[in-house]
């Protein structure tokens, strides 16, 4: 009886065990997320338009911007940086501008998604306007130019002098709520120069 009583206490045991890993599991990734947003290693970047108020500009120090592009699988569009690099003073506001086209034969939508690295210099990215607050149409066989405006926080560690903004435009057609082609007032008829 003992030996039985002994194996049934081992079942339960190993029971709660995989339910535990199983909890875990899909603990992760908000424990991860949230891992993340506090440290900042991440390299996410706030969704939200941040005010910029005038800030005295550090112009003993530069800092290098380089901006990457690229396209999800499977999304036709032509999307790249009309700057890909710059210096830039921290505190100093600027502006620059990204092409798209859609060679595609359908009005098609698309959310970009951006990164920095490292990921630490996320944290002192200040976006003012971008287009990847919104989701973006672009009518078939349409092109426009997305601008960027930000600044980086003066209080940006020293040792960062250099980092890479990267965006990932995904398509989003199929989930688009409103795929009605309205005037988006991220997108302009012609680039906006950067430094």
């Amino acid at each position: 009886m003992t030996q039985i009583n002994a194996n049934n206490k081992m079942v339960i045991r190993l029971v709660v065990i995989v339910f535990g890993m199983f909890g875990f599991g899909f603990a992760l990734v908000p424990l991860y997320d949230v891992f993340c947003d506090v440290t900042g290693i991440n390299g996410k970047t706030e969704n939200t338009a941040a005010v910029y108020e005038f800030i005295e500009i550090d112009e003993s120090r530069e800092v290098t911007v380089e901006f990457i592009t690229r396209t999800n699988t499977g999304m036709p569009w032509e999307f790249r940086a009309q700057t890909t690099r710059m210096k830039v003073h921290p505190g100093e506001l600027n502006t620059v501008s990204f092409y798209v086209r859609n060679p595609a034969s359908n009005n098609m939508m698309a959310q970009a998604i951006p990164s920095v690295s490292p990921g630490m210099a996320a944290l002192y990215l200040n976006k003012t306007e971008c287009f990847c607050f919104n989701q973006q149409p672009l009518s078939a066989g349409a092109e426009a130019y997305m601008p960027m405006q930000f600044y980086v926080d003066p209080q940006l560690p020293e040792e960062i002098s250099y980092f890479t903004v990267q965006y990932t435009l995904f398509d989003v057609t199929a989930r688009a709520s409103d795929m009605k082609t309205k005037p988006n007032p991220y997108m302009v008829p012609q680039p906006e120069s950067g430094k």
